[in-house]
């Protein structure tokens, strides 16, 4: 398929090396235009614009991957589907509820595919866990413990991320979705039983700690912590059933050998039965997410991680920010 992609930094780089060989990049936008011809200038008769605006003119392009700052997701995903255009917009698709809900009815209006990417789901050992979950192995599932956080860099409170304009929050709608996402993939629809955010060391307007307790209508919970002053890159998902315990460590990288640890509780109780997965090398959930959105557009069929995933998401953001003001 012939893809667009709006935004060239380092996400829409990420984006490009994920689409294979049997998908050809057609052309790039970017407000920084070297950035965008840098890019295209890898794909053999790409076009390189400022305004992305041209993009959706293009015939022959049939999917816009949008990855620019929050700020100019919605807006220009929205524009896309309105297109005809199939979109993967990155998460967390928008910076609020308000901003999702008009893709949603655009997007079955236009009878096209929209995913957000939340490639989380994607990686080698959550792919392990929700076989071994669904396999019935760890019985039912009763409660999620997640951590998830990184220590900024100099100059990290001057960055987009720390502007609550562009960003719509701070660590919470940055890295705190991705939490979100996992335990509602993993245990359901969730609802907010406590939330708080706080600025602790980052001299920002934006929070650089959250904390989450969710629950689902029968009370499963998941007790979420996300940081930016974590200083050591930390991600770490445990998934707790009546029969035992699946975690969820590392993303490759800085973060941390991805790895995941099955303990099965054994009729005696006492030290359970362990076994072990390590996935080193690349990280290849790019990859596996953009192929099972094509599978999905191919199909006609709805995406991986829906705009209705999106707005679920958000309006657990936007419950917690609520309260911080209040």
């Amino acid at each position: 398929m012939n893809v667009a992609i709006v935004g060239c930094g380092l996400i829409g780089k990420k984006r490009f090396k994920a689409l294979g060989p049997k998908h050809r990049l057609a052309a790039t936008a970017d407000t920084n235009l070297a950035l965008a011809q840098e890019l295209a200038r890898q794909s053999p008769g790409a076009t390189a614009v400022q305004d992305w605006h041209q993009i959706l003119e293009q015939k022959n392009v049939e999917i816009v991957i949008v990855a620019t700052p929050n700020q100019w997701l919605a807006p220009i995903a929205l524009a896309a589907i309105e297109a005809g255009k199939h979109v993967l917009v990155e998460k967390p698709g928008g910076r609020s509820p308000q901003e999702i809900k008009p893709m949603i009815a655009a997007a079955q209006r236009q009878r096209v595919c929209v995913h957000v990417g939340y490639n989380h789901r994607f990686h080698p050992a959550a792919n392990q866990a929700r076989q071994i979950i669904d396999s019935g192995a760890l019985g039912p599932l009763l409660m999620i413990r997640g951590r998830y956080g990184h220590g900024g860099r100099l100059g990290y409170e001057r960055e987009w991320r720390a502007d609550p304009e562009m960003a719509g929050g701070g660590e919470l709608i940055d890295q705190g979705v991705h939490l979100i996402d996992l335990a509602r993939w993993f245990l359901g629809d969730l609802s907010l039983a406590y939330g708080w955010a706080n600025t602790y060391f980052w001299k920002m307007n934006v929070e650089d700690n959250a904390f989450l307790m969710l629950q689902t209508p029968s009370k499963q919970a998941a007790w979420l912590h996300v940081s930016c002053s974590e200083w050591k890159n930390l991600f770490s998902l445990e998934i707790y059933g009546a029969q035992g315990k699946l975690h969820l460590e590392g993303l490759g990288g800085s973060y941390g050998t991805e790895q995941l640890v099955y303990y099965k509780m054994l009729p005696q109780m006492g030290p359970p039965e362990t076994t072990n997965w390590d996935y080193p090398g690349d990280d290849v959930s790019w990859k596996l997410e953009f192929e099972a959105f094509v599978r999905a557009v191919s199909v006609q069929g709805p995406a991986p991680v829906t705009l209705q995933d999106a707005n679920a998401i958000l309006e657990i953001v936007q419950e917690v920010y609520r309260s911080r003001v209040a």
